[in-house]
């Protein structure tokens, strides 16, 4: 890789010239400073990034030898948390205070609604998850499972279409009711002296609560739409009786609109497989694209192509008779990645790897920097979110709240603009959340629970203690529901509610929104203002949700029953009381968990595609990522280790799969199959995941994933050459 030296380090051409040619330029930084001041962040953080990660792998040593010591034994959880207490894995949680963060946007602080995660390498998606705000309930209503099955027919069916209005309209009479009569029985809607006002049955009706109505299309007495607001989301009725979904509407009504991804994570982190200075700076050049609002794709749909780009905010006339607009876009976060990986693109002064999270920092916030000094299309209150996956514990927490003080004097920043979210993914951070929050207290602007990583980490910890229970019966043990639980009463004891986005994890059956519609409501019952959801469909019917349930008030009334979980709970290790397993339960174990695996890391390592839809051993559709990944290689790896299983069965299964795999992807004209040779790269790391799991740091898929990754684009290189 050819690198160029700049203030001492060293950094890969490609990634050089972007930075240098469109990342800076119009940026408001200087070129010298930049560089400069990246330099003196690479000199200050990147010894001290060594040492927490020194800090993980001592401990880990620590707790397995531990485990060693009392295997067979069961878990004393006094003994137990004595001795986190001792090592400094647990650490005294501190006085009550509560977060000093200023200048949250009303998306973060006070609006509850659905949140997207998308992959900043494919500008397709980026795009499509910015313009997700307002999205159409007909479309997602009719074009998925949610009412119980999915359109047969390529064209419009008409008695589908009358069962999504029908749902529509009930929906409407509980969130936005009518003072007499039902939203279904209207005739006609029109605006008069500042009021929204129906037909039904001959006699003008207003709303329930008058309050509710925020503006029109068109005019009054005949709009082209009606804006209505509950729970501080918005909801339009949109009105074109030429349109065939308004056929058999009495009042016209085409479709309902609600305002859905209200903030979207674009992702530099589990969703996407960036290796080298090529790969960043396609990610880098995107979320420019989408900072700026220049971000295009092109796209092919039935034959034709267009352009799709970000589209312009919504404009309104008011209740007072005057114009405005609301934000068509998500409010956008970028996550960056963890602490472990070095970048081979970037040296410091002495020839050292320096860690791609220290990269991330500068550049993406270099990036979105351009918001807060000049446009402000993002955030209205000048300020730049960074979410910071896979921190454990708080002086990780601390490490990354002074990085980024570092970063904003580097850039000519206001302190604290950059707001941290912190995912409560690892095991080290749950059990000290609370300390966790404290150490970012002037940046917190969101933590999150993510159940995959987090179970990821659980099986590494405690990977001497003994042999796990299925993964399915993980995640219902008391310990995942006191995890839930935790988050929310720690976040809210530390006033995060109104001030910050509390989070729940992803639903990853995307083609299932007929069980997110029914399960998915549970998220913001449970005090969270935020749920991860893999499409922008699925951001419209959980935004529902967020319209059935009041979430601020939900949290006043948690806060003020007090704290629900006990950490003991939480520090209960999930494993299996007995391996009885049957020879079917053991082999559908095995076989479901190397399918995610094949099926994920095949188009990771071969095609760079670093979020994918694979189908388990039902046929159900899975979203799968790092995370997933994460967590069925060290269920493996755990099983192996204690003898549940042995090699020869997996490496079996792992073939048998591998045909499975190639034979769901024959349609795909770039992929290569794995067998019958099995001695591609995609297979190989495949292999090191289940095989050397126990082994990586912290059970991380990454250094296994890059590596593979690496060497099939030299190789793909090398034969073009």
């Amino acid at each position: 890789m050819a690198l160029v030296e700049k203030s001492g380090i060293r950094i890969g051409l490609e990634l050089f010239e972007f930075i240098e040619t469109e990342a800076i330029r119009g940026s408001g930084s200087d070129s010298d400073r930049f560089w400069s001041g990246f330099a003196e962040i690479i000199a200050k953080f990147q010894p001290r990034r060594k040492r927490l990660l020194e800090t993980r792998q001592r401990m880990q040593k620590q707790l397995d030898r531990w485990h060693k010591e009392r295997r067979g034994r069961k878990l004393d959880l006094s003994e137990y948390r004595s001795y986190l207490e001792e090592i400094g894995y647990l650490v005294p949680a501190g006085s009550d205070f509560t977060i000093e963060t200023d200048n949250i946007d009303d998306e973060i602080a006070k609006i509850a609604g659905p949140q997207l995660v998308v992959p900043i390498t494919n500008a397709r998606f980026a795009l499509n998850a910015a313009n997700a705000r307002w999205n159409s309930l007909y479309d997602a209503l009719y074009g998925t499972d949610a009412l119980g099955s999915n359109p047969e027919t390529a064209g419009y069916d008409r008695e589908r279409g009358r069962k999504v209005v029908a749902w529509s309209k009930e929906f409407l009479d509980d969130i936005v009711p009518l003072e007499k009569g039902s939203h279904a029985s209207a005739t006609r809607y029109f605006v008069a002296g500042g009021s929204l006002l129906a037909e039904v049955g001959g006699i003008a009706t207003g709303l329930s609560r008058s309050g509710q109505f925020a503006g029109h299309r068109g005019e009054g007495s005949s709009p082209t739409s009606v804006l209505l607001k509950n729970n501080n989301l918005h909801v339009e009725i949109v009105i074109d009786r030429s349109r065939p979904s308004a056929a058999d509407d009495p009042a016209g009504v085409a479709d309902v609109i609600l305002e859905s991804a209200v903030t979207t994570i674009v992702d530099c982190e589990d969703s996407v497989a960036v290796v080298d200075a090529a790969d960043k700076v396609l990610a880098y050049r995107n979320w420019l694209g989408l900072i700026d609002g220049t971000l295009v794709a092109s796209i092919k749909k039935g034959g034709a192509e267009f352009i799709r780009s970000l589209e312009a905010d919504r404009e309104y006339t008011g209740t007072d008779g005057k114009t405005f607009a609301l934000k068509r876009q998500s409010l956008l976060l970028v996550r960056n990645v963890g602490l472990l990986m070095d970048f081979p693109g970037l040296k410091d002064s002495e020839g050292g790897s320096v860690g791609e999270c220290i990269l991330d920092a500068m550049c993406t916030s270099l990036i979105a920097s351009r918001d807060v000094k000049a446009g402000r299309r993002n955030s209205s209150e000048g300020s730049i979110y960074v979410v910071v996956p896979k921190l454990h514990g708080p002086e990780e927490v601390e490490f990354v709240n002074d990085l980024f003080g570092a970063v904003e004097r580097a850039l000519d920043l206001p302190r604290y603009t950059v707001k941290l979210g912190v995912m409560d993914e690892e095991r080290r951070t749950t059990v000290n959340l609370k300390e966790c929050i404290r150490a970012a207290k002037n940046r917190i602007a969101f933590i999150n629970t993510g159940f995959l990583d987090r179970t990821g980490d659980e099986i590494h910890t405690s990977m001497e203690a003994g042999a796990f229970l299925r993964k399915a019966d993980i995640k219902n043990e008391d310990w995942i529901s006191a995890y839930e639980d935790w988050n929310v009463d720690t976040g809210l004891s530390c006033g995060l509610d109104g001030k910050a986005q509390i989070g729940k994890g992803m639903w990853a059956m995307p083609d299932l929104m007929g069980d997110m519609l029914e399960q998915k409501i549970a998220h913001p019952k449970a005090g969270a203002n935020t749920a991860w959801v893999p499409s922008p469909t699925a951001a419209t019917l959980h935004a529902a949700h967020y319209h059935r349930v009041n979430v601020a008030e939900r949290q006043a009334a948690i806060k003020q029953a007090g704290p629900r979980a006990k950490l003991d709970t939480i520090l209960k290790i999930p494993l299996a009381d007995r391996a009885n397993w049957s020879k079917e339960d053991l082999l559908d174990e095995i076989e479901n968990n190397l399918q995610g695996i094949l099926g994920y890391v095949v188009r990771w390592v071969d095609q760079g595609v670093g979020c994918s839809k694979v189908p388990d051993r039902r046929n159900v559709a899975l979203m799968e990522d790092r995370a997933t990944c994460r967590i069925s290689s060290q269920h493996l790896s755990n099983w192996l280790h204690h003898g549940i299983v042995d090699a020869e069965t997996v490496e079996d299964s792992m073939k048998r799969m591998a045909r499975v795999v190639d034979q769901q992807n024959e349609a795909d004209p770039n992929y290569s199959p794995m067998a019958p040779g099995f001695d591609g790269e995609a297979f190989q790391a495949a292999r090191n995941l289940v095989f050397e799991g126990r082994l990586q740091p912290s059970g991380y898929t990454e250094p296994m994933l890059h590596r593979r990754r690496l060497e099939r684009k030299n190789r793909e290189a090398k034969a073009v050459e």
